[in-house]
């Protein structure tokens, strides 16, 4: 079903960037299929951040799609980019990669141990799977294949035939000095780093030497490594001349048959859009400051006839306690990092309810619990029609799409009483089964393929995020010397929870048990609303709380409290509780 907004007041920003693509490829290639594009470089692991650079544009292009328009949403994997250094933290891969700094990526080895052919295929294939798990429809463009076969050749030659105008324009921001950006706060090493994530590398705009200006780049038939100079160059006959810096080679080639190199990318990203027809393609702010490729190439494009596609600048996405993201830095989460912890769902509508240009972060700590119960609510609310006109389309984009929604947990369980389990548990299924299946007793769970995937995730974020040190452990034997020790109202409230147990075995029962048992103690109701209660009472359930939490797990601190009841199990809990 269409996500359309009865007026721009109102649209999400999806609805708004669709209008816009929508009415701008109707007046500059009217009749053809929409063309938004995104640009991944697979230069290391493709993370997080990079996935805006694709979720943006699909998101566009779906709405498109569910107005009943044709699009094509084309990623170019810019793996003919020179390799530039051996990332961090990558599996399979010490400091003797370096000795490929400088080769196309596609003639960089992958990763020992890696079943693929090269170092582009193996990140390549990561991000592949994770698209395909989000749901995000596209057609590949491997710039590699689209260099080594010529199909930009008369794209090369008309870029070297009007070098001089591709100078100028470049020109024009090279003699002016960079203003001093105020800092607003102190510099990130990753921030300033990130923008090798779509192809930005370094920013090369092309040699000038003796013989002029290129802005065209060949790698070396010796070594293939991209440290060479062109030192002439005929536009009658096309040949080229270039020296390698790097191992000495030299060589004269036809540039109309050559076909072992690129334009320098503030001169090819302008090209492909040209050559594509992209309409629409947001970019980073690395790319929004004067002299970046994406400011310079709304001017290059001309030189091709083409148009500079329309798109937001995006923010840059961050994860919870960790610094901006950087594929250049060891340990970045990956789109299937996070698709380990957390269903699709989930990971679609981080990217779907933040404009572009609002940055956000993606939990991987105890931050995902929260995340998770602010998206069931939002289920609830869409369900009983009460959630409001931008929150129903940022919810309806993320659990499917124009073709289909995503495969769904049948019965989606709270996650941080899934994760509990999982923490409790650990690992025996029977037994997560047993207490899962007592949360509603009205309505148990038969099996638990019914809880999942989400309970696989959390069982795996508890597994992979959790610090062992706060990993829950139930004890195997009473506590006797502080069952020995407690004071009378102590032993009064241990003895009113265990009175309870038997009528109050579900998830609502114990949670109104527990909260219970301090207000009866000090003469309330036990339905007592907390407007209806003193300030004490909140210190003594507090009180009451850790005094479980010790002796059932040794700690003051711990799951809740009904979860690790029913965890735990009736008979056990008597035991650890003196009786």
């Amino acid at each position: 079903m269409p996500i359309v907004a009865q007026s721009n007041e109102t649209a999400d920003w999806v609805s708004r960037f669709a209008d816009d693509v929508i009415e701008e490829s109707e007046r500059r290639a009217p009749g053809k299929p929409v063309v938004v594009a995104s640009g991944l470089s697979p230069s290391g692991p493709i993370h997080l951040g990079n996935l805006r650079e694709v979720m943006t544009p699909h998101l566009v292009a779906d709405e498109i799609r569910r107005r009943g328009h044709e699009v094509r949403h084309l990623i170019s994997w810019d793996d003919y980019d020179r390799y530039r250094k051996v990332p961090a933290g990558v599996t399979g891969v010490d400091e003797s990669w370096a000795e490929h700094i400088g080769k196309p990526l596609t003639s960089v080895p992958a990763p020992k141990g890696s079943e693929h052919a090269n170092w582009a295929e193996h990140f390549k294939a990561a991000m592949v799977t994770s698209l395909a798990e989000l749901g995000v429809e596209f057609d590949g463009i491997s710039q590699t294949e689209q260099y080594t076969s010529g199909v930009y050749r008369e794209q090369i030659l008309h870029a070297m035939r009007h070098r001089g105008d591709i100078d100028a324009i470049l020109a024009q921001y090279r003699t002016k000095p960079k203003a001093a950006k105020k800092q607003q706060k102190p510099v990130d090493e990753a921030e300033l780093e990130a923008e090798e994530g779509s192809g930005a590398a370094s920013e090369d705009d092309g040699s000038s030497g003796s013989a002029g200006y290129f802005p065209y780049k060949p790698y070396c038939g010796n070594c293939e490594k991209d440290l060479t100079t062109v030192t002439a160059y005929d536009d009658d006959s096309t040949e080229l001349t270039y020296a390698c810096t790097a191992c000495g080679f030299s060589e004269t080639v036809r540039l109309s048959e050559f076909n072992r190199g690129k334009l320098v990318w503030k001169v090819d990203w302008p090209m492909r859009w040209a050559y594509e027809g992209v309409i629409f393609e947001p970019s980073g702010v690395d790319h929004s400051s004067p002299g970046s490729s994406f400011q310079v190439g709304g001017q290059i494009v001309g030189i091709f006839g083409g148009k500079q596609p329309i798109g937001p600048m995006y923010a840059f996405v961050g994860i919870s306690g960790m610094a901006k993201m950087s594929s250049s830095r060891g340990g970045v989460p990956t789109p299937a990092d996070a698709l380990q912890i957390m269903e699709p769902q989930l990971l679609r509508w981080l990217y779907a309810r933040r404009r572009p240009n609002q940055s956000f972060k993606i939990a991987f700590d105890q931050e995902i619990q929260r995340l998770y119960d602010e998206w069931d609510k939002l289920a609830a609310k869409v369900a009983d029609s009460s959630a409001l006109p931008g929150d129903v389309a940022a919810y309806t984009r993320a659990v499917g799409t124009a073709a289909a929604e995503l495969p769904r947990t049948p019965r989606p369980l709270p996650y941080r009483t899934l994760a509990s389990v999982a923490d409790i548990t650990a690992g025996h299924q029977d037994q997560a089964l047993r207490i899962l299946s007592e949360l509603d007793p009205a309505n148990p769970l038969g099996s638990l393929d019914e809880a999942r995937p989400r309970y696989d995730r959390a069982e795996a974020w508890i597994n992979t995020h959790v610090p062992a040190d706060q990993r829950t452990i139930v004890r195997d034997e009473p506590d006797t010397d502080l069952l020995k020790s407690l004071d009378e109202p102590s032993r009064q409230s241990v003895g009113l929870l265990l009175d309870g147990l038997g009528d109050h075995w579900s998830l609502d029962g114990l949670t109104h048990l527990v909260y219970g048992v301090p207000k009866v103690q000090a003469g309330f109701s036990a339905d007592a609303t907390p407007k209806e209660l003193p300030p004490e009472i909140k210190t003594a359930q507090r009180s009451f709380f850790a005094l479980l939490y010790h002796l059932l797990v040794g700690r003051d601190t711990g799951p809740r409290l009904p979860t690790l009841l029913l965890a735990v199990g009736q008979e056990r809990v008597r035991a650890l509780l003196g009786q």
